[in-house]
């Protein structure tokens, strides 16, 4: 009763998010066949809309091999780069939408900040595509979820997250993981038993280590969680049996990102389906690696094409027959980060540094080394130094946050070196 209540709640305070729901649902396609087709004519659209409707688009599709018929081939477009957004990102926002543009930060899986163009409509569809997501699980609107977030922007009152009434009617509940200490982990146990969620979803990281202390203690968890959602980070094989034998369910990989939410997503087969209504993903061999390529299929007002997001994976041929459609892909080891832990025993997610830089684009890479528990060091590219206002208040809330005595160093550089397995680690501990 209780959830019907707040799902019909929830349609009244967000109908174009249902609404959105309701279509991606209706309208996905019946098989891979009808799914590839229509990810081809969906491909086509969202190229042409940009080419007319984009000063960046104009000016780059103006180069692209495409015949006097309009066709082309998608590896005749030109890659969209991190620095070609951070450069022309007015020219990358559709005329005519400023008045109902917003600006977006993200500090970037692979060490270079950004800032993108939003608005509700991408807002209200990112969070149709999580529910048509989380719907693989058995998970039903309205039946309740717990958020471990790291990204305190995202837990306020119109965040990601809302809060609040809105926290409620969504049958939600977050809390801010950017930090946490051994009594913590206790209280968020604490949580997990008393609101008896059905999913959990959060970062990696975050909620392996849960998982291994509910294990150490023994914790009892509710019967009620049908599923475990991690994000943001790549999980690896212990963290996935931790969680599963901690919470007593399934964990469903997923994969997206700020710039390009709802990639893909694992399904109850243990299969990572990308959401070819959504997104058209390509792999290409660089070196050793298999770089993955994005475009965003629904972004009218900040198209992004042929986007390479910097992770690495490859897709795979076949079906699966979980019920979804949609073609199969395996994520490769990318985005992944270190955390921070402090003398007096506080353990830091990396996205509480990530959001120390937001709004810096002027950056153009950054990495954050915790050479001794008691220092850290910030490597910067970038063309000018930062203002020393901003640098003041960079080590302000180092101090204020996370040590009142940590010794916090900017150090300007011309590179910084990337992993033997080409990853940039934007945050990096040399104290484990």
């Amino acid at each position: 009763m209780m959830r019907r209540l707040r799902h019909w709640l929830h349609r009244r305070r967000r109908p174009q998010r249902f609404a959105l729901l309701d279509e991606l649902l209706r309208d996905q396609p019946s098989n891979r066949e009808q799914a590839l087709r229509r990810r081809e004519d969906d491909l086509r659209r969202i190229v042409q809309f940009a080419a007319a409707n984009t000063d960046y688009y104009r000016d780059r599709l103006a180069q692209a091999r495409i015949d006097a018929a309009g066709r082309w081939a998608i590896t005749d477009l030109p890659l969209l780069r991190k620095e070609d957004v951070i450069r022309r990102l007015d020219g990358m926002l559709a005329r005519g939408a400023r008045e109902h543009a917003k600006v977006g930060c993200t500090g970037g899986s692979t060490g270079k900040p950004l800032a993108f163009w939003y608005d509700d409509f991408k807002h209200e569809l990112m969070r149709a595509g999580m529910c048509r997501a989380y719907m693989g699980s058995g998970w039903r609107p309205g039946e309740k979820i717990l958020n471990f977030w790291g990204a305190r922007q995202d837990t306020v009152t119109g965040g990601v997250f809302g809060g609040g009434w809105e926290d409620f009617i969504a049958a939600e509940r977050t809390v801010s993981a950017y930090e946490y200490t051994q009594a913590q982990l206790d209280r968020w146990a604490d949580t997990v038993r008393r609101y008896r969620p059905v999913l959990l979803h959060g970062y990696a990281s975050v909620l392996a280590e849960l998982a291994r202390h509910v294990l150490s203690k023994r914790s009892e968890m509710p019967h009620s969680l049908l599923g475990i959602y991690p994000t943001v980070e790549v999980l690896d094989d212990s963290q996935r049996e931790l969680m599963e034998r901690a919470f007593g369910c399934k964990v469903f990989n997923q994969y997206g990102s700020r710039e390009i939410p709802n990639i893909a997503c694992e399904c109850r087969k243990g299969n990572m389906h990308v959401f070819s209504d959504m997104v058209y993903l390509e792999s290409l061999r660089d070196g050793d690696e298999d770089k993955l390529i994005v475009t965003s299929l629904t972004n009218r007002l900040m198209p992004f094409i042929r986007y390479d997001i910097g992770d690495s994976g490859r897709l795979l041929e076949g079906g699966c027959d979980c019920g979804w459609p949609f073609p199969l892909m395996e994520m490769g080891m990318c985005r992944r980060n270190d955390l921070i832990r402090t003398r007096d025993g506080k353990t830091f997610h990396p996205s509480y540094f990530n959001r120390l830089l937001y709004g810096l684009t002027q950056i153009e890479q950054y990495q954050f080394v915790q050479e001794a528990p008691h220092r850290i060091v910030l490597n910067l590219v970038a063309p000018a130094p930062l203002d020393a206002a901003v640098a003041s208040g960079l080590d302000e809330s180092i101090r204020r946050e996370v040590d009142a005595e940590m010794e916090f160093r900017l150090n300007y550089v011309s590179e910084i070196p990337r992993t033997a397995s080409g990853k940039h680690r934007f945050v990096l501990s040399r104290c484990a």
